[in-house]
C-alpha cells in the first residue's frame, strides 16, 4: 500500500491540533444523519501527514478530497508570492549532454513509499492502512501524474542531465560524496556536501546533494525541522544561475512535494506554479497543479487546468479522472461519468485509484445503471476495496466484518442496555431541542439525499465533546460520558437524527473499517421505515438498538407519515488494540 507516511514529529503545538481538527470537523465530517461520513468527503485525508487526515485524506470536503488546512505561519509569506515574479521559461534543450553515471536521480524520492496510515514516532509497530492503493495523494504526490508519449521517449532515451559545466570540473568530489548518500552513510554525505557548497557556493549539484542528504536525514531522525531545511535547500538549488533544466525540475518537484507533506499546501502551490511557468510544456506539471488547487479546495481553477490538459492531450488518463470527479461534486453527475469511466479505463498513472471506482459507481448507481457493481467488483479485484458491498478507503486490514452486529459480539453489551434502558430520557432530551426550533437540527449537505429532509444535533465528533449542544440535553451527556468507547471514538459521532417523510438517501459507505454504528430508536413511525445494510434490510424499534459497519454500503428510506427520530452512537470496532484506539488519526 503506497500511502505517505505521517510527519516526522508526533507533537504538534495544540493551537495546531485544534486548528487541524476544526479543519476536519467543517469539511472533513458530513453532517448526515444516518450513517456516514462518506467517500465524498475523505478522498485524501491522509496527504500533508502531520495529523494524517489533517489532510487526506482527503484529502479534502465535497469540493475535494482534501480538509482545509491552516498554514503554518513560516510558510505564510510563500502564499503570497506571485507567478508574475518568476524567471523566464527554460529552454531543456540547451542542456549538457553528459551526466555521470553516478549522478543519476535519486530514485527513492521518484518511488512511492510504503507507509501505513497510523504511523508515528512513538509506536510505528501499528498497521493500519487504506484498502485503496493511494496513487498520488498519500505518496510522493508531485509528478505521478502522465507523461506524454513524446516525454517517455525521450526518457527512454537519455538519462536527466543534472550538471552544468562548471559542475563537471568537479565531478569526482561529487561522485565520492554522492557515492556515500547511496550507501546510507547519510551524515557522512551530508558533511561532504556541505563542504562543497561552502567551497563551490555556485554548484548546483553540490547544493543538490545536500538537499537530498537533508531530505534522508529528516526520515532517519524524524524531524520536520530538517525537513524543513530540506525544503529550503531544494528552494535554493533552482535559483542559482546556470541550472540544468533537469535539475531545477527534480528540485522543485521534490520541494512542492515535502511542502505538501508538512502541510504547506499554498506554499506548495506557489511551487507548482513555478514549476508549469518554467516548463509550460509538460502536461504532468500541469496535471499535478491541478492536484495542487484541490487540495486547496479551489476546484474552480483545478477545472480550469484540467479543461486546458485536456485541450492538449485529449487521452490524458490522469486529467479525465480528475475532471470527473469535479464534475461529480458540482452534482454534474451523468456528465462525470464518462470522464471518469474513460480515465480508468486508460490505464495512466495515477488513474488505478479506490476513490475513482468509488465515484464512478457511486455515480451510476445514481443515474439507475447497474454496471456500478462491475466497477465496484473490478475495485475489489485491484485490491482497492475489502469486498463489493465493503468500500471504505480508510482501514485497518485484519478486523472482522460483517455488515449486522449483535450487542454480544460488539462486547459492548453494557452501553447497549444502557442505551436501551434511558431511551426515554434520552428522547425526551431530543425532543426538547427539536421543540426549540432553534436551528439546532443541522441539515445534511453531503448531497447524500436523493429527496426529503433529514437533519442532525451532533453531541461528540471526532471524540471530542461539543458543550453547546450538551447544555441541551444535559442528562443524556451525562449518561454518555460512562462509555469512552463511544466518547472517546475519534473516528466517529454521537448525534440525534430526524428524518422526515419522503426521504430517500442514496446507497453510501463510510469512510473507516474502524468503527461500529449504533441506532436507538427514539420516536419510529409503525410502517415505511427502513435501512438496508449490504443485501439486508431491517427497521427501527423505539426503545432498541441496531448495529451495524457503515463502511458497508447502506441505504435509506423514509416513507411512513410522519417524522423519524433515532439516536446514534459509534464506537470503536472492538477488536482495535488500545494501541490503535489512542493512534489512530481522527475522522
Amino acid at each position: 500500500m503506497d500511502v505517505e507516511e505521517p510527519a516526522y514529529e508526533s507533537e504538534v503545538s495544540d493551537n495546531t491540533k485544534l486548528a487541524q481538527e476544526d479543519a476536519l470537523e467543517h469539511h472533513g465530517e458530513p453532517n448526515d444523519g444516518e450513517g456516514t461520513e462518506t467517500q465524498e468527503t475523505v478522498y485524501a485525508e491522509l496527504e500533508t501527514g502531520k495529523t494524517e487526515e489533517t489532510a487526506g485524506k482527503e484529502p479534502v470536503n465535497e469540493h475535494y478530497y482534501e480538509e482545509s488546512i491552516q498554514e503554518p505561519a513560516d510558510d505564510a509569506e510563500k502564499e503570497d508570492e506571485t507567478v508574475g515574479a518568476l524567471p523566464e521559461p527554460v529552454n531543456e534543450d540547451t542542456e549538457p549532454d553528459e551526466i555521470p553515471e553516478d549522478m543519476e536521480i535519486n530514485k527513492k524520492q521518484s518511488e512511492e513509499k510504503e507507509h501505513t496510515e497510523d504511523t508515528v514516532a512513538a509506536e510505528p509497530q501499528e498497521t493500519e492502512v487504506p484498502v485503496e492503493a493511494e496513487n498520488y495523494s498519500n505518496d510522493d504526490l508531485v509528478g505521478k501524474s502522465k507523461e506524454t508519449e513524446q516525454e517517455q521517449t525521450e526518457k527512454a532515451k537519455k538519462k536527466p542531465k543534472l550538471l552544468n559545466k562548471f559542475d563537471k570540473t568537479i565531478k569526482a568530489e561529487l561522485n565520492a560524496a554522492e557515492k556515500l548518500r547511496k550507501k546510507g552513510k547519510v551524515e557522512e554525505a551530508m558533511k561532504a556536501f556541505e563542504v562543497l557548497v561552502s567551497k563551490y557556493p555556485q554548484s548546483p549539484r553540490a547544493r543538490y546533494g545536500k538537499a537530498q542528504c537533508e531530505d534522508d536525514l529528516a526520515e532517519k531522525m524524524r524531524s520536520n525541522e530538517i525537513l524543513q531545511k530540506a525544503i529550503n535547500t531544494f528552494e535554493e538549488v533552482a535559483s542559482l544561475p546556470d541550472v540544468p533544466a533537469d535539475l531545477v525540475k527534480l528540485s522543485l518537484k521534490r520541494q512542492a512535494d515535502r511542502q505538501q507533506f508538512l502541510g504547506h499546501m499554498r506554499g506548495s502551490m506557489v511551487t507548482l506554479q513555478k514549476l508549469v511557468h518554467l516548463f509550460p510544456n509538460d502536461i504532468s506539471l500541469k496535471n499535478d497543479l491541478g492536484v495542487g488547487y484541490l487540495l486547496i479546495g479551489d476546484n474552480s481553477n483545478a477545472k480550469k487546468v484540467y479543461e486546458e490538459v485536456l485541450s492538449l492531450a485529449p487521452n490524458d488518463g490522469f486529467a479525465k479522472v480528475h475532471y470527473g470527479f469535479i464534475l461529480k461534486a458540482e452534482n454534474k453527475i451523468a456528465e462525470s461519468i464518462p470522464y471518469l469511466k474513460e480515465g480508468l479505463e486508460s490505464g495512466d498513472p495515477g488513474t488505478d485509484d479506490g476513490r475513482f471506482y468509488f465515484h464512478l459507481g457511486d455515480a451510476l448507481q445514481r443515474v439507475g445503471n447497474k454496471e456500478a457493481y462491475k466497477w465496484y467488483e473490478l475495485g475489489h479485484q485491484r485490491g482497492h476495496f475489502a469486498s463489493v458491498w465493503q468500500r471504505s478507503l480508510y482501514n485497518v486490514n485484519g478486523l472482522k466484518a460483517q455488515p449486522w452486529w449483535t450487542a454480544k459480539e460488539t462486547g459492548y453489551t453494557e452501553l447497549v442496555k444502557s442505551l436501551e434502558k434511558n431511551w426515554k430520557l434520552i428522547r425526551d432530551e431530543g425532543l426538547s431541542v427539536m421543540d426549540k426550533g432553534k436551528g439546532l437540527f443541522l441539515p445534511e449537505d453531503e448531497n447524500l439525499r436523493e429527496k426529503g429532509d433529514w437533519s442532525q444535533f451532533t453531541l461528540w465528533q471526532q471524540g471530542r465533546k461539543n458543550e453547546n449542544a450538551c447544555k441541551g440535553v444535559p442528562k443524556t451527556c451525562a449518561f454518555l460520558e460512562r462509555f469512552p468507547e463511544a466518547t472517546g471514538c475519534r473516528r466517529g459521532q454521537i448525534k440525534y437524527s430526524v428524518m422526515r417523510p419522503g426521504t430517500h438517501v442514496w446507497p453510501h459507505t463510510g469512510p473507516t473499517n474502524c468503527r461500529l454504528r449504533m441506532h436507538l430508536g427514539l420516536v419510529i413511525p409503525k410502517e415505511g421505515c427502513r435501512i438496508r445494510c449490504a443485501k439486508e434490510n431491517r427497521t427501527w424499534e423505539e426503545g432498541k438498538v441496531l448495529i451495524f459497519d457503515d463502511s458497508f454500503e447502506h441505504e435509506v428510506w423514509q416513507d411512513a407519515d410522519r417524522y423519524r427520530l433515532i439516536f446514534i452512537v459509534d464506537v470503536w470496532h472492538p477488536e482495535l488494540t488500545p494501541q490503535q484506539r489512542r493512534t489512530l488519526p481522527a475522522i
